[in-house]
């Protein structure tokens, strides 16, 4: 029966992270993985995280299913984080949320809504966006269609040719989706006057936004993180958003994300989350509860939240600091290229403007692992590596 089956190929990056396991070389460097690592390279639990665990095992009782949306209590959680206190649509009966496994699986959901409810669809990306994007859309059925954002000869945003993409060829009903921050894999954000723009330009044409917000916190705070989404949410009628708390709270194996939906009325918000409830019970039925619990507790109690806000703050200085050193660094090597653009750029990662080959030359001549495209993950970097990280691009680089 299986005969007829072929070996798909396997992720790349994946593949980089194995082939850094496998070297033997005492100076390899992985700039590949996308987790946040501390300067020790390890990925730390945080400190609000074990309290708020201890506290759970203290006072849990029960591990019974939570039902399809997750914990009833965990969706202002998300609304008031993405949204921010007080913000006018939380009280207007125009949102729901639900928690999802992950970022993924929030996306895998809105895909699934989209595909089954708003007939002939299109999802419009950036190119490049996120590697699984296009996977999870397809999946579903949803034509992907790429939109220009990263221009390799400035190793700056094509906002003009986006725009200019999007008006000739968006058709009304499509979906737009778009980073909140921390675009991944560029590094390279959106400005809120763009925001503006673009906001303008989905409720003139009658877009669905669909926004990705998986790195909140890690640019330049967690709510100027949030500017353009929350811009776009107060003068948009509906609104898909997909968010993650695997980053933020540093807990990326335990599956926490959520999904919101934003619609005119009340009515209509029920009526989509409702069926957004069908999409969930069909996928994995219910989602996990521990991580959602945790950040409950963390979120509920002013201690563990002010505690946590200082913590998202210093990973978030660290790799903006990593940045300007990189940049510092490398001048400082006598390296021919100009890389000010990295110190610009948001997130824990960045297109550094290498190229395949001199990609491939790190890789196989100084054991240093970044992707084919020249993203690399600026929290691989360390005090103990960063020297040689410049040193080694300066020499492939000239």
């Amino acid at each position: 029966m299986f005969k007829h089956l072929q070996v798909v190929p396997g992720d790349p990056l994946l593949a980089l992270i194995i082939a850094h396991q496998k070297d033997t070389n005492p100076k390899k460097i992985d700039l590949g993985v996308g987790v946040y690592k501390d300067d020790k390279g390890k990925t730390p639990i945080l400190n609000s995280i074990k309290k708020a665990e201890a506290i759970l095992l203290e006072q849990e009782e029960s591990k019974s299913y939570l039902g399809i949306y997750g914990a009833a209590e965990f969706e202002a959680i998300i609304q008031d984080l993405i949204l921010g206190d007080n913000n006018p649509i939380l009280g207007s009966g125009r949102i729901r949320s639900t928690q999802t496994p992950g970022g993924t699986g929030a996306l895998k959901v809105a895909a699934d809504f989209i595909s089954a409810n708003l007939s002939g669809a299109r999802l419009w990306v950036s190119d490049p966006t996120w590697g699984n994007h296009e996977s999870i859309f397809n999946s579903a059925g949803v034509e992907v269609i790429p939109y220009p954002y990263y221009d390799p000869a400035t190793n700056g945003l094509r906002f003009n040719d986006m725009m200019s993409k999007l008006e000739a060829d968006a058709k009304e009903g499509d979906v737009l989706l778009l980073h909140a921050c921390c675009h991944n894999p560029t590094g390279i954000d959106l400005q809120l006057e763009q925001w503006k723009v673009i906001t303008d330009f989905v409720k003139r044409r009658g877009l669905l936004p669909l926004v990705d917000a998986a790195y909140q916190g890690f640019g330049d705070g967690l709510d100027e993180d949030m500017a353009g989404l929350r811009h776009m949410a107060a003068n948009v009628d509906n609104m898909l958003i997909a968010n993650s708390f695997s980053k933020n709270f540093g807990i990326y194996r335990e599956r926490c994300g959520g999904l919101s939906v934003i619609a005119t009325t009340t009515t209509e918000a029920d009526a989509a989350f409702s069926i957004i409830g069908k999409a969930i019970r069909a996928n994995y039925s219910m989602p996990p509860a521990h991580g959602a619990a945790v950040v409950y507790t963390i979120m509920s109690r002013p201690e563990l939240k002010a505690e946590w806000q200082q913590e998202v703050a210093e990973m978030r200085n660290r790799i903006n600091g990593l940045r300007e050193k990189l940049v510092m660094k490398l001048a400082a090597s006598g390296v021919s290229k100009d890389f000010s653009f990295i110190k610009d750029q948001r997130g824990m990662f960045s297109y550094s403007g290498l190229t395949l080959e001199q990609v491939r030359r790190l890789r196989s001549d100084y054991a240093i692992y970044i992707a084919d495209t020249g993203r690399m993950s600026v929290a691989g970097v360390s005090d103990d590596n960063i020297d040689y990280l410049c040193e080694s691009i300066a020499k492939v680089v000239g």
